[in-house]
């Protein structure tokens, strides 16, 4: 326990990103996330809103147990306890959840749906690019270790809860709540990027990539302390518009199919 927890450090060598145990690890999280989320939206599926609602807290109650746990004993572990506090802090894409998902499931009107979108949009990206492509982390720390493991599982529920918000029919997306969510991410880059300024950290990957697929966009304007926080911080702002872009298109033709065949239906009652 002791080891796994990390006291005195880790004597274990990490096995690294993309070992076999890492992808084996994160690929089991992803199955279970997945199968859960499914399972559950489409048991609620028929429920109302309040009923439906139940999932959303116990996965917002679970994610920041999860979390406040791992920071409390990473804390202990650490030789330095309040500067490894400041290296926790949900500033980062992923962590964002922690807040929004709280959000969605007891916040009312326009902050709840804007919440709702935003666990929508972002749940599923971060569970993957917070296990699958977390090479800082993999490559700093054992597999089976309270950071990863810890990791592994918040990042799951932030899955978990996109996933079933969009099966069990949970899901907002109203063009006018855009702006909030584009609020909120422009919000989260700005403090980020004062904090990483202050306690010369990496919060949003603003900094660097740190191991990430933001190192392409690193290397692209070989690490410009100005083109690259606004590069990430852009690209964050387009993937909600084209989000919201995707997710109209397809409903708008949805919904025009449905009202063909509904239209069809009714030439042949006639007909008869």
């Amino acid at each position: 326990m002791k080891e796994f927890l990390g006291i005195g450090g880790y004597q274990r060598e990490p096995e690294g990103y993309m070992s076999w145990q890492h992808l084996t690890f994160v690929t089991f999280l992803m199955v279970v996330m997945v199968i859960s989320a499914v399972y559950f939206g489409l048991k609620n599926r028929s429920l109302d809103d309040k009923r439906k609602n139940k999932v959303l807290l116990a996965s917002a109650i679970a994610i920041d147990t999860v979390e406040i746990i791992k920071i409390i004993f990473i804390c202990i572990a650490s030789d330095e306890p309040f500067d490894r506090f400041l290296e926790e802090l949900p500033l980062f894409l992923c962590s964002i959840q922690l807040i929004t998902i709280p959000l969605a499931a007891l916040a009312k009107g326009r902050i709840k749906e804007a919440a709702l979108d935003n666990v929508f949009m972002f749940g599923l990206l971060g569970a993957v690019m917070g296990t699958y492509l977390a090479g800082n982390n993999y490559s700093a720390y054992p597999v089976i270790s309270l950071d990863n493991v810890a990791s592994g599982i918040t990042h799951s529920i932030s899955g978990f809860a996109s996933i079933y918000i969009g099966v069990s029919g949970l899901i907002s997306m109203k063009k006018k709540n855009i702006y909030i969510n584009f609020s909120i991410i422009s919000a989260f880059c700005v403090v980020a990027y004062i904090v990483n300024r202050i306690i010369d950290y990496n919060y949003m990957f603003l900094m660097a990539g740190d191991g990430t697929p933001y190192d392409l966009i690193y290397n692209l304007v070989n690490g410009n302390k100005v083109l690259y926080p606004l590069i990430v911080s852009g690209l964050f702002l387009i993937y909600i518009f084209v989000f919201y872009y995707v997710f109209f298109g397809i409903s708008e033709r949805t919904n025009k199919n449905k009202k063909k065949k509904e239209e069809a239906h009714k030439e042949e009652i006639c007909h008869v």
